[in-house]
């Protein structure tokens, strides 16, 4: 099949700029047929030293890129706050009644070592990265089968589903992590710590989704340039990773289409015997040495 998502809507989190990984997954989305919908919040990357991008741009960037009959929408909204995932997922729903793909690319970050991460810091990371992403896939799965607020989960407990869950109609959630379980990310512990979170509680997660019928798997896109690694936007000295980079099989930071091709891949019927797991996308990057 050309176009293995046709029919399927797909709501990609973190879609603010056209150098993005955002944008990387919904361009290959589009292309494989999805209704895309986009979630971004311009006033973060506003405050970056790679700035924001042309949100008119980013649409029609989109728009140019899904396969004829395909929908498109999008909305800006604060995942900082503690309904911002309820804003996103309504307006998403909105656009063909149901999302049957969600790929939580948004992220905040974290600078601050152990001797210098504040509270604030640390809630904010929080409350974005690992807070919003969990409520988003709580309300992502309510599509499937809404849980009675008297049937309260308990620790251990399993949903015990009539009949077998139908691999073909299976929902797709994908959440991004990062490199932390390769090696330290100094300076960025806040940052590493709410990601870390999102890659330790996957197989918990997964196990829940998978007796609704949903597949979730996460992913780290690895070093993927999307502007940070550009000597004039660079937040970070660039010179032991540049380095090391020049001493990888590929010779070369990643692109936003790299790890795009992964996750398009992993939200179509081809992968669905691929559950659970947390899987790096880094040109071996990590395994170099």
């Amino acid at each position: 099949m050309t176009s293995p998502l046709a029919g399927k809507t797909a709501l990609i989190t973190g879609v603010s700029r056209r150098r993005g990984i955002g944008f990387g997954i919904a361009a290959e989305l589009a292309r494989l047929g999805a209704h895309v919908f986009l979630h971004h919040y311009s006033p973060y990357d506003r405050h970056q030293p790679w700035g924001d991008d042309d949100l008119s741009l980013i649409r029609s960037g989109i728009r140019e890129r899904l396969i004829d009959g395909a929908a498109f929408g999008d909305v800006s909204a604060d995942l900082s706050l503690p309904d911002g995932h309820e804003t996103v997922m309504d307006a998403a729903v909105e656009l063909t009644g149901t999302v049957d793909i969600m790929v939580c690319n948004h992220a905040t970050d974290g600078s601050g070592s152990i001797f210098d991460v504040t509270a604030a810091q640390l809630d904010t990371c929080w409350n974005v990265n690992t807070r919003s992403t969990l409520l988003l896939t709580r309300r992502f799965a309510e599509q499937y089968a809404p849980r009675s607020a008297a049937d309260p989960k308990r620790p251990g407990d399993r949903d015990r589903p009539e009949q077998h869950v139908d691999e073909h109609r299976t929902g797709r959630v994908i959440w991004l992590t990062s490199g932390q379980q390769d090696g330290p990310m100094r300076g960025e512990v806040a940052y590493a710590t709410t990601k870390a979170a999102l890659a330790g509680v996957t197989p918990t997660v997964a196990a829940e989704l998978l007796e609704r019928g949903i597949v979730l798997n996460t992913v780290n896109p690895g070093p993927v340039n999307t502007g940070y690694l550009d000597p004039e936007t660079t937040d970070r000295d660039l010179t032991e990773l540049t380095a090391m980079i020049a001493e990888t099989p590929y010779g070369r930071f990643g692109t936003p289409e790299d790890p795009a091709r992964l996750i398009g891949w992993l939200v179509t019927d081809a992968a669905r015997w691929m559950v659970g797991q947390v899987l790096t996308s880094d040109g071996g990057f990590a395994v170099n040495g």
